[in-house]
């Protein structure tokens, strides 16, 4: 119930003290990716249980979650089972169909997530800025949030290689 972030730093430390090789962390170890990002998906039906059982939010896509219920007059806790049942079973039935359509759409297409990771940098670093270039500009229609993205860009680039 802490969160996908918690689990998959946990997730990191753990494996990397487990493995006999823990300098080659950091530096491409597909273990250092695929245990964080198996802790990331399983414990995203986990932070669900504090949100709806207590009505504190488990992570940070909970809180935003209970934000938008409280929105629609829904109070998240244990009265939520009783006065709108129908909404928890509906998230519980949502997060069980999710996995698995996720399931059924993952393993035909692991041949393409892979290939994807053969695209050249100097391609993708263009479209994905273009892309987040249209989806700022598209919020409030103003040049002043596309000059903010591109100066927030560079100052991280800068902290990056500093």
């Amino acid at each position: 119930g802490a969160g996908a972030t918690i689990a998959s730093a946990i997730t990191y430390m753990t494996e990397k003290k487990l493995s006999g090789n823990s300098d080659s962390f950091g530096k491409g170890d597909i273990r250092g990716v695929a245990a964080p990002e198996a802790a990331n998906n399983a414990s995203a039906c986990g932070s669900f249980i504090p949100m709806l059982t207590l009505g504190v939010p488990g992570s940070g896509t909970t809180a935003v979650m209970m934000g938008a219920l409280t929105l629609y007059n829904i109070t998240p806790g244990p009265a939520m089972f009783t006065e709108q049942p129908d909404i928890v079973w509906g998230l519980i039935a949502a997060l069980l169909i999710a996995n698995v359509m996720l399931l059924i759409m993952n393993i035909p297409l692991i041949g393409l997530f892979t290939r994807m990771l053969t695209i050249p940098l100097w391609f993708l670093v263009p479209a994905i800025a273009a892309v987040s270039a249209v989806g700022v500009y598209a919020v409030h229609s103003t040049t002043f949030d596309l000059v903010l993205m591109v100066a927030l860009g560079v100052l991280g680039y800068i902290l990056r290689i500093t």
